[in-house]
């Protein structure tokens, strides 16, 4: 016959067992619902009119929080996400100093850099900018990539390059568009990134429909306004200069 005490040890084990076995079996259930709502969404999605396979691209991105981490934009090329956006500036790598007072250009569309270090420096306004350093036509140059305020960062990196090949990211898009793409052009018929791979940055207009959307692009000083029909360029004429 077991003991007072060896009862209770038994007692305590079964009921750890219970409960050990009760987390595995929620688990398991949690897991599975979400699966199983992941690929409701995606039917969800799909209904919707999502089977652009455009929507279903994730690029990867670094989180950068501070100096150190932000030098993982070294380790690999970038590309920029949206061209005539960004305006990066003279560097003086013996001095390490950025040029803050003479723009030396922008960033092109789905340019690739590669950028050889990132560095933190005082800018005209008294803040301090994060810069990523980088070879332009054999010269050197920075852009801003955030900036750090109180011992706070704010790195937007992420929002600015993509850390792999677009060609890679987008190989599902007809050849075609990719040339139009690498000639900085619009076809009738391409979406709106495709659009802003080729020509930069767009700005919408405002619209009380939601099948057609016009947008005005910079184009590195040659205009355009795009109207889409469905997502796609429908029109395309010259802008207005700004």
């Amino acid at each position: 016959m077991l003991s007072k005490e060896a009862r209770q040890r038994l007692r305590l084990a079964l009921t750890l067992a219970v409960v050990v076995a009760g987390l595995r079996a929620g688990y398991i259930l949690y897991q599975r619902h979400e699966e199983n709502l992941a690929a409701e969404k995606e039917k969800q999605a799909k209904s919707a009119g999502y089977s652009n396979p455009d929507y279903y691209v994730a690029p990867k991105k670094l989180h950068p929080y501070d100096l150190k981490s932000a030098q993982q934009l070294t380790q690999q090329p970038v590309w920029v996400k949206e061209g005539y956006r960004y305006t990066y500036y003279p560097y003086n790598a013996a001095a390490k100093r950025t040029d803050f007072g003479r723009e030396a250009g922008l960033l092109l569309p789905i340019e690739r850099l590669n950028v050889k270090e990132i560095v933190l420096e005082l800018s005209p306004g008294g803040r301090r900018q994060m810069m990523a350093v980088f070879q332009r036509d054999g010269k050197s140059c920075s852009v801003p990539i955030g900036f750090e305020s109180e011992g706070q960062y704010r790195i937007y990196s992420d929002e600015m390059f993509f850390i792999e090949d677009p060609h890679e990211l987008y190989k599902h898009w007809p050849a075609d568009v990719w040339q139009s793409v690498e000639q900085h052009e619009v076809k009738p018929g391409m979406n709106e990134l495709q659009a802003d791979f080729a020509i930069g940055m767009g700005i919408p207009e405002k619209s009380a429909d939601d099948s057609v959307k016009t947008v005005n692009y910079p184009n590195g000083g040659k205009p355009l306004t795009i109207v889409y029909r469905e997502g796609k360029a429908a029109e395309i004429k010259p802008g207005t200069p700004a």
